[in-house]
């Protein structure tokens, strides 16, 4: 098996910062225009006169085309299409949503051609990102991961701030403006990966796997033998799904208050600005503190929050304290992910993301189911309150000896 090789002298060379700035620039254009396509998607399929169950059906097969296919295309990707997988994922991409966009122009598009170019824009994006993973690792030196992390990280949460905001008004203004946006941000991101300098093909072992079958399934041996990765991978695991079952808690509770779109809105918004925040300010808290301390610490006091959200009344109570909540997670999440990257090799980065990505992924998407049952069965309250036992278990496996340890041992080597 690799060893964890990311932090060695380059087998090639890094340009770094130029390399380093195009791919910021891919990730956060790509992502503002799937922010902004994203959130007037269910309008648009509700405009032309299709169920919400429709609309739930389109979002539960796209997830699951990428949690399907982005193991698959990560083993490539590590054994050097890279570049050429993501430079292909991002054309798909823009011609897909350059399809919806020249439909919407000439009228009512019919159900069929939507799902088709939204599943191929889906799809194309999960190889995107599955590509792009450990792709930081071939353009930074080590000590510059953790801040390169924290700043891809950010311009994410930017992204999920200001993309809702952006497709709402250009759809107002025109229904095929905001798939116009997100088309043109593909080709963005295909011309930033295009003028990539660097060597994309991750430095491969000697050695190689005896079979197909252990070439797919190296992610998954890789964390399984990694107290570091395996505290990673049930650490997002339960901090996503915690934090999507506590949006929708707010949902519920918000609506049953007869709250409109434009209070949910504003708590979006402070959180997605609060989550930007926690990111740019996580290197510096990290070196202050230390990772261990850090982690520790954040999954304790998310534990308070959580209680505090089961019984808070008022819309300004659930947005300053989902808020609260959105503040501190990235400033774990983006230490947990700078660890996984140093403590990953190269020719294994994409596939071993991969693994970490579906665990997160699917945590997520069963989010709103749980929280839908429990605030039907019992009461709007009873997600916050299970989501707050979750974390008291995780901020006890995360205060164990061991797992600081990896923490430790990781964060000096």
């Amino acid at each position: 098996m690799e060893r964890p090789a990311s932090s060695a002298p380059p087998s090639h060379p890094r340009p770094g910062t130029r390399d380093f700035r195009l791919l910021w620039w891919a990730s956060t254009v790509d992502g503002l225009g799937s922010q902004a396509s994203g959130a007037v998607l269910p309008l648009l399929l509700l405009g032309l006169g299709h169920s919400p169950q429709v609309v739930g059906a389109i979002a539960g097969v796209s997830t699951a085309l990428g949690l399907l296919l982005g193991p698959l295309v990560a083993v490539p990707a590590d054994r050097g299409a890279r570049r050429r997988v993501m430079l292909g994922s991002a054309t798909v991409s823009a011609l897909a949503m350059g399809g919806v966009t020249l439909a919407l122009t000439a009228g009512d598009p019919p159900l069929a051609l939507i799902l088709a170019a939204v599943l191929t824009e889906r799809t194309a994006t999960a190889c995107f990102e599955a590509a792009a993973r450990g792709t930081v690792a071939l353009v930074c030196p080590g000590p510059a991961q953790p801040r390169a992390v924290a700043r891809l990280t950010a311009g994410d949460q930017g992204a999920l701030v200001v993309g809702p905001a952006l497709g709402g008004a250009l759809y107002q203004a025109a229904r095929a403006l905001p798939f116009l946006a997100d088309a043109l941000s593909y080709a963005v991101s295909a011309l930033c990966i295009r003028a990539m300098r660097a060597d994309l093909t991750a430095p491969a072992p000697h050695k190689r796997d005896a079979a197909r079958g252990r070439e797919g399934t190296a992610g998954l041996r890789m964390v399984r033998s990694s107290p570091l990765l395996r505290l990673v991978l049930v650490w997002s695991g339960t901090v996503n799904l915690v934090v999507v079952a506590l949006y929708f808690t707010a949902v519920f509770a918000l609506q049953r208050a007869g709250h409109g779109g434009a209070v949910l809105g504003a708590v979006l918004a402070a959180s997605g600005a609060a989550g930007l925040a926690g990111a740019l300010a996580a290197p510096r808290v990290a070196k202050r503190f230390g990772a261990p301390r850090v982690v520790t610490g954040v999954t304790w006091l998310l534990v308070p929050l959580t209680a505090a959200l089961a019984t808070a009344t008022g819309a300004w109570a659930y947005g300053v304290l989902f808020s609260a909540v959105c503040l501190l997670m990235p400033l774990a999440s983006v230490v947990l992910q700078a660890r996984a990257l140093q403590a990953t090799a190269p020719a294994v980065q994409a596939r071993t993301g991969a693994v970490l990505a579906t665990a997160t992924t699917g945590a997520a998407a069963l989010a709103p189911v749980l929280a839908g049952v429990l605030a039907d069965g019992l009461s709007t309250a009873a997600p916050a309150w299970a989501c707050g036992a979750a974390l008291v278990l995780l901020a006890a496996h995360t205060s164990r000896r061991p797992v600081r340890g990896a923490l430790t041992a990781e964060a000096a080597a």
